[in-house]
Order: structure tokens, then C-alpha cells, then sequence
């Protein structure tokens, strides 16, 4: 799928992306179902990967229902 409802609204990968980053992404890829649960309400969590800089790839975690967002930065 390449777009979802996340909290009432219908998102982009793109906007997903920045969503999580907090500021514009240059390249997002598909949206992704993330097989966990979140953390603060119990609502479904989607993925994505994107690249906020030429150099670096991150995968963003974001809950459907709240405000949640996490990513695999260390």
C-alpha cells in the first residue's frame, strides 16, 4: 500500500516520513505494516524507510492512532 490513515488523516509515504523526522525528507519508500504494537496506546504501528540526507537511511516508526513516533536511530 502507498498511503494510510494515520490518526483520521490519509498519508503519504512522503508525509509519513516527516511525520517521524519532524522535518522533510529527501526520498521515502513504500509504507509497511511494522508488526508491533505501540507503546502508549496499544494502536497499530506502520514503517517506513526513508533518507532524511544524501548519506543516511532511516526506518521510521509511527502509531495510526496517537502521537507515537520512533525510528532505529541509536
Amino acid at each position: 500500500m502507498s498511503n494510510r490513515v494515520v490518526q483520521g488523516r490519509m498519508v503519504t509515504p512522503e508525509k509519513l516520513a516527516e511525520l517521524v523526522e519532524g522535518e522533510s525528507v529527501l526520498e521515502a519508500e513504500s509504507i509497511a505494516d511494522a508488526d508491533r504494537d505501540c507503546p502508549e496506546c496499544g494502536g497499530d504501528v506502520i514503517s517506513v524507510g526513508y533518507m532524511p540526507s544524501v548519506t543516511e537511511f532511516v526506518t521510521g516508526y509511527k502509531c495510526q492512532d496517537c502521537d507515537w513516533s520512533d525510528d532505529d536511530r541509536e
